[in-house]
Parts: C-alpha cells; structure tokens; sequence
C-alpha cells in the first residue's frame, strides 16, 4: 500500500489513546510532545503514565472501552492487548469519522507512524509502508548521526530571518537565491562549533553577496 505522506497539527486536539501499557506510553508522550490533549483510556496505566496523570498532563479514564469515549476526539490510537478490543475501535472510529491508527495492525489503519528523527523544528520521517519497522529503526539511527542538534539551530535562524526578509519585501527570487547561498555557505559548520563570529561573518557575506546581485540585476533593466 502506498501512503500518503501528511504532517497533522493536532495542538489543542483531543486525542484517545485507548489502553494504558507500554505502546500507548510511547503514543502517549509522542502525542503530547505535538501538543495534543490526551485521554487515555484503561483500567491500569504504567507508572509514567500515572505521573503524566498526577501532573495533570493528561486526562484518564478507569474502565474499559466503550464507543462513547471515542465523542469529541480529533484522533484514536488503540493500544490494547485485546485484538478484539481493537477491532472495534477501529470500526468505533470509521463510523465517527476519526482518524484511527491501531499498533501493530496497518490493516486497522487510517495512517500509520514513521520512524522520526526530531531536531527542533525540523522533523525526519522514514516509512516502510508498514512492511518492515525494523528496517525504519535502523534508517532512523543513521539518520540521527547524520543530523546534529546544529540543525534544529539553523532552522530556527533560518525561520527568523524568512519573516524579516518577508516583512521587508524581498521578491521570492532574491529569497530563494539568500537562502540557497546560506545553506550552501559555511554556517551549519560554524553553528556545530560553537563559533557565533563566524555565524555572523556567514549572514554577513551572504547578505551583502544577494544585495550586490538585486542591485546588478535592477541595473540591467535600466
């Protein structure tokens, strides 16, 4: 099956995690890390969860499954231990019209979750369509060697200095080609090491590079 790659904004959404073991912890906390307001539902929760409870992160209901939960939710994982139990929220779900995801069974899925490598803002995602997880777990530690905290960084620079260029009325082409010079320069490295002189020696440069082509550029329509 081939999925359609999506990245959902789910601050503020009430989401349902529907069992209490270790799958739904790790659903769980992924889904807060998004910002989600979650309910988990469950007789028992593990003690993270139970923490996550008493911190009033999140909300709990003691008992077991029932449609009625599902009212009002942006999303649905089940994460029971009860395949039958399982099978129902996902058909609880395609009735309401909420998004389902059921662990370790794509076939009771809406959408399923990749493998991800977190820096920041930025997020790596890998898939294997569901076929093989262990191979999206091995993509996804290359991966986090491959990719520093340097570039949650330079994204957050690059984020910032989008709005001021924005604000400041610079076409998409004297954008494209700023950005394209900065990320081909020396500032990821300079950023890794620490080096803020040399950080601002790269925006400096590159800064004056564009403003010296925009102007050859207007020169040549005269």
């Amino acid at each position: 099956m081939r999925y359609y790659p999506i990245c959902l904004n789910i601050t503020n959404k009430r989401c349902v995690v529907a069992g209490g073991g270790e799958v739904g912890a790790r659903k769980t906390t992924t889904l807060l890390d998004c910002g989600a307001r979650v309910t988990v539902i469950g007789r028992t929760l593990l003690p993270s969860l139970e923490m996550l409870r008493r911190e009033d992160r999140i909300s709990h209901v003691k008992a077991d499954y029932e449609p009625a939960h599902l009212e009002g939710a942006f999303l649905v994982i089940g994460a029971t231990d009860s395949h039958t139990v399982n099978e129902k929220i996902f058909t609880d779900a395609r009735l309401r019209g909420i998004l389902v995801n059921i662990a370790d069974a794509p076939q009771l899925c809406d959408f399923i979750l990749p493998a991800v490598v977190r820096r920041g803002d930025l997020l790596l995602a890998v898939s294997t369509g569901g076929q093989s997880p262990a191979l999206a777990s091995k993509l996804r530690k290359e991966l986090e060697s491959s990719y520093g905290a340097e570039y949650a960084d330079l994204l957050e620079i690059m984020g910032k200095l989008r709005q001021q260029r924005l604000s400041c009325g610079f076409t998409p082409e004297e954008n494209k080609r700023f950005f394209t010079a900065l990320i081909e320069s020396d500032i990821l490295r300079h950023i890794g090491e620490g080096n803020e002189k040399g950080v601002a020696a790269c925006l400096g440069e590159i800064a004056a590079l564009a403003n010296e082509a925009g102007t050859s550029k207007d020169k040549g329509k005269d």
